[in-house]
């Protein structure tokens, strides 16, 4: 069953035809945290995609906040998302750390219904950078709307695709044309030549800026076209724990989120010292440290009805655009302490 669904979630993430037909796959079980009905949870196996919007996971673990609230978390890394989704998915996980993309852990919840509950989401828009539009430095292209005929990148996948295709079309580019490179080659295929330019995420931006080779054209680009507002919150990635952890383990679900809110609550206070914690668990090292831009933290207890609103408006376009092969409900999603 555990690859049924594991093949069944890769035909979602990655296929052409993402419109397939849910099926519902049943939770299996843990590997890592099992109890016998105490609250023994054991081990806490984190995945995380190593990226900036990662942080709150990096600081509770380096700050020692799980360990001070007795927990043993183990911080996993992943090379994308989608294999943070497919662990959680198999039961090799217990939860995610911020940064994993909403739509992966979506399409997660089409293959597993009830698989997860929403601790803290990462929101951006154009003052909290994490998408873009960038161009060469010495690009004459000066808006979104001047890409029209011109060569334009966006990362691997329907998501990716989807959401490049619907920003340009919402500035007034008539049949756009988007080809799929992974996100780190994106400055290099704007310094050959290659490309003009991609819709990418942090750090892209700020790694063509410092050495030179690009520069932004637009920041919060799926708030401004996608959302409608520019400072609309864009609720790109989450931090989650598996629904079944949850039920078996309320209190010790209750002194995660806790701990992990200390974490949240450092990065709001002290942000330029918080930054040390990102060498290491990404591959942001050196004045990237200081300079790369630093998303929002929605913890589940401070959603407002708007901002679910909004969270809710980024699945229904993905389910408009069939990336979703069926409505997913936001509010449902959110953790909610027993």
């Amino acid at each position: 069953m555990v690859n049924i669904c594991r093949r069944h979630f890769l035909q979602l993430s990655v296929g052409a035809g993402l419109a397939v037909a849910a099926h519902a796959c049943s939770q299996p079980q843990s590997k890592v945290a099992q109890g016998d009905g105490s609250e023994s949870p054991g081990k806490i196996a984190i995945g995380f995609w190593p990226v900036a919007s990662g942080l709150p996971l990096f600081v509770a673990v380096e700050k020692g906040y799980f360990q001070e609230a007795g927990l043993e978390v183990e911080a996993v890394k992943f090379a994308n998302p989608n294999q943070v989704a497919e662990a959680l998915i198999a039961g090799r996980l217990q939860g995610t750390g911020n940064g994993v993309a909403s739509g992966a852990l979506g399409l997660a919840e089409i293959t597993s219904p009830g698989l997860f509950k929403i601790l803290t989401s990462n929101p951006s828009n154009v003052d909290y950078v994490l998408d873009q539009v960038i161009v060469g430095q010495d690009s004459d292209i000066k808006t979104i709307q001047d890409l029209n005929g011109k060569a334009f990148a966006t990362g691997p996948g329907a998501q990716n695709l989807a959401i490049a295709e619907a920003i340009l079309n919402a500035a007034g580019v008539a049949d756009p044309k988007v080809q799929q490179l992974e996100i780190s080659q994106h400055v290099a295929a704007i310094e050959s030549g290659q490309i003009d330019a991609a819709y990418t995420l942090e750090p892209t931006g700020t790694v063509g800026a410092v050495k030179g080779i690009t520069r932004v054209l637009e920041n919060g680009v799926v708030s401004k076209y996608i959302l409608g507002d520019a400072k609309a919150p864009w609720f790109g990635g989450s931090a989650a724990l598996s629904s079944k952890f949850v039920g078996q383990y309320p209190e010790t679900t209750a002194a995660y989120a806790e701990a992990y809110r200390r974490a949240v609550q450092d990065i709001r206070d002290n942000p330029t010292e918080v930054r040390q914690y990102l060498t290491g668990y990404t591959a942001i090292e050196g004045e990237l440290v200081e300079k790369v831009p630093l998303v929002g933290y929605t913890m589940y207890d401070e959603f407002t009805p708007e901002d679910i609103a909004y969270f809710q408006k980024y699945f229904d376009f993905m389910t408009e655009k069939k990336i979703f092969s069926r409505p997913i409900d936001v509010a449902a999603l959110m953790y909610k302490p027993a």
